[in-house]
């Protein structure tokens, strides 16, 4: 094993003078600062890793020796440790440190694009959708790699409860009476701005806040449908969507989606032209649960073929700004010159699900989905919007979001590597381009998809204290019954790297 002096090999290897300088995280280093420098520090660290510099086996300086080395707190050195395990670069090894970790190839196939359904069919998932989201909130301990959240503690909160509780002593603290209808300004001035940089010219009229992401699907499907319609969405789609759909008494008719570029437009447009579709359900950017972002030229093709016929697009961009290449991609609203596609978005997955803040850009439909608006919930919850504004405003989620793109395309790699290495020989494997969840594909010999092997997996690794999501409940006629959907949002630990060679012998078994 290789013991070194992190000062002296990074910069013997870079510059001629010594590294070692004094940036106290006390006091008199703001928390913005001591970020930046946790992040400095596994950035370099993970640079001496990819120039071979470190190599596998290597063992790290201890956390208090790198921290006396740079000058930085015993917790700074600690956060880069995370982060580099999250990267798959390290590895904590019990009562022995710190250690490079041996990068193994990964060559799992993709899953494959489905078959064409032939007809529309009503939805029946709620039952396991309900089993599923019962045992992650009332069964304790399991691992949780059924329901797709990020864990807390990638998130900001104490930021966003300091702005919370500024908002709350401000001119005796909102709440007091309702907000108006539309949401609270300061928000839809914030969204109108982002608005910019997604590729979209929207201005503060043209959002309308909504309790969660859930919200805004749910009054835009209202808004565009009648119980007993027809409408396409994505298949695999995420099963909270095809709860919407059941709910509302809709009838889906399932299009496929390439793992690689998401919706198949050939079989939407033959979809819409042969039959009376009332409206089309999609998540462009990022898809749950393929985690696929369609490519601008494709968006822009759906956002044409659908203004053709008159029917709207209801779209799902809760993920968009979790790319793994560091970039926001345009949702399909930027290519929408009628106002016919309804965006719908939070930050449920990016800053705080329990805030419930989310909003709906709704175009054309803007005085239906106000009037459903005031019926459903009359009002969203003001402090939690003026704390999520206040957060936008002063730069906080650009930075937030900046980390957790690389956190979450680094753990994604880790959860895919190792789910190569465990499962049978002819898993596949998606590889998503942004979000936190990934698709397995169960294969038998001869590479044949298994049929009814994903419920059986889901019950025996729940008697085995893990949660994962059957493929069944993606599906509006509950196909996909070969597949798992597996959510990346947790750092990687021994529970979990335990947890996923488990779900390894159980597929072997099956």
């Amino acid at each position: 094993m290789c013991r070194f002096s992190f000062a002296h090999l990074y910069w013997s290897s870079r510059h001629p003078q010594p590294y070692t300088r004094n940036v106290p995280t006390t006091a008199t280093t703001s928390r913005d600062e001591a970020s930046f420098l946790y992040e400095k520090i596994a950035d370099e660290l993970s640079g001496l890793v990819a120039r071979g510099a470190l190599r596998p086996g290597d063992r790290l300086p201890s956390v208090r020796r790198l921290a006396e080395e740079r000058g930085v707190s015993v917790a700074t050195v600690l956060a880069a440790y995370v982060l580099l395990e999250g990267r798959g670069d390290a590895e904590a090894r019990p009562k022995s440190g710190h250690f490079v970790r041996a990068r193994r190839s990964l060559d799992a196939p993709v899953p494959s694009t489905p078959r064409r359904a032939p007809a529309p069919a009503r939805v029946s998932i709620a039952a396991g959708a309900d089993d599923l989201i019962r045992a992650m909130t009332q069964t304790r301990g399991l691992v949780p790699l059924g329901t797709a959240h990020v864990a807390s503690e990638l998130l900001p909160l104490r930021k966003l409860s300091t702005a919370l509780a500024a908002v709350a002593r401000e001119g005796g603290g909102p709440g007091g009476a309702y907000d108006e209808l539309r949401g609270t300004t300061a928000l839809r001035r914030q969204l109108a701005r982002r608005a910019v940089a997604w590729g979209t010219y929207l201005d503060e009229d043209d959002f309308i806040t909504t309790v969660g992401a859930t919200e805004a699907l749910h009054l835009s499907l209202r808004a565009v449908t009648k119980p007993g319609d027809i409408i396409a969405v994505e298949s695999p789609a995420y099963f909270g969507l095809l709860r919407l759909v059941e709910a509302h008494g809709l009838r889906a008719i399932e299009i496929p989606s390439d793992p690689r570029s998401g919706l198949d437009l050939d079989a939407l447009e033959d979809a819409v032209g042969g039959g009376p579709v009332r409206a089309v359900l999609a998540s462009p950017n990022f898809s749950n649960p393929l985690g696929t972002r369609m490519p601008d030229e494709n968006k822009e093709r759906l956002v044409r073929m659908l203004a053709r016929r008159d029917i709207p697009l209801v779209e799902d961009d809760v993920y968009g700004d979790l790319g793994f290449d560091g970039t926001r991609p345009r949702p399909a609203k930027a290519f929408d010159t009628t106002g016919n596609v309804l965006l719908c978005g939070s930050v449920s997955k990016t800053l705080a699900p329990g805030y419930r803040v989310g909003w709906v850009a709704p175009g054309r439909y803007r005085e239906a989905i106000e009037k459903l608006k005031f019926a459903n919930t009359l009002a969203s919850p003001t402090p939690t919007q003026m704390a999520v504004a206040e957060f936008l405003a002063e730069g906080g989620y650009d930075r937030h979001v900046r980390r957790l793109r690389r956190v979450l395309a680094a753990q994604t790699e880790r959860y895919r590597e190792a789910i190569a290495r465990s499962f049978p020989e002819r898993t596949c494997v998606s590889r998503p381009q942004g979000g936190f969840v990934v698709w397995v594909e169960l294969r038998e010999e001869g590479g044949n998809a298994s049929r009814s092997r994903a419920v059986d997996l889901q019950l025996r690794a729940l008697d085995r204290g893990i949660a994962i999501a059957p493929g069944t409940i993606f599906s509006a006629r509950q196909r996909f019954g070969n597949c798992i959907r597996i959510s990346t949002g947790h750092p990687w630990s021994p529970p979990i790297e335990r947890a996923i060679a488990t779900l390894g012998e159980l597929a072997h078994e099956l």
